[in-house]
């Protein structure tokens, strides 16, 4: 309970603080990742993993898992709620568990047996999403953040 014994003036601003609610801390922004229709005919129904790398930090802030759609687009989506913070730096890693001449069924394994990218985000003010297109000719290992 709380009183005051100062007046009305201390109880009225008491009463608006109160109402107010309770001051919150800037909310991080949302991020929605996806891949478009190219990746359905190379990857349909192969397992995808996701994480969002804080650069600035220098760590994994949030992961997800998901299937790359078999028929049509987008072949897979992944949304990052309020995962991104202003003034910071980040990455999307990901990699589709594809098994092209080898590998093993649910671990990373290098760039030329399962397909892995990686994205930079910069500038972040609001929130994003963020379409990328199948380019093998574009990859980067990024096991290390699936560890």
């Amino acid at each position: 309970m709380i009183s005051f014994a100062r007046g009305a003036s201390c109880t009225l601003t008491a009463a608006l603080l109160l109402a107010a609610g309770p001051v919150l801390a800037s909310e991080g922004h949302d991020l929605t990742f996806s891949g478009d229709g190219t990746f359905v005919a190379p990857h349909g129904g192969q397992a995808i993993q996701v994480a969002l790398y804080d650069v600035t930090a220098g760590e994994v802030v949030a992961t997800d898992v998901g299937t790359v759609s078999a028929d049509e687009p987008p072949a897979f989506s992944f949304t990052f709620t309020g995962a991104l913070k202003e003034d910071r730096l980040y990455d999307v890693h990901y990699w589709i568990d594809s098994n092209f001449g080898g590998g093993s069924e649910g671990s990373c394994d290098p760039v030329n047996v399962d397909h892995q990218w990686r994205v930079a985000l910069t500038d972040i003010s609001e929130s994003l999403t963020v379409e990328v297109i199948h380019d093998p000719a574009e990859q980067a290992p990024v096991c290390t953040s699936f560890e």
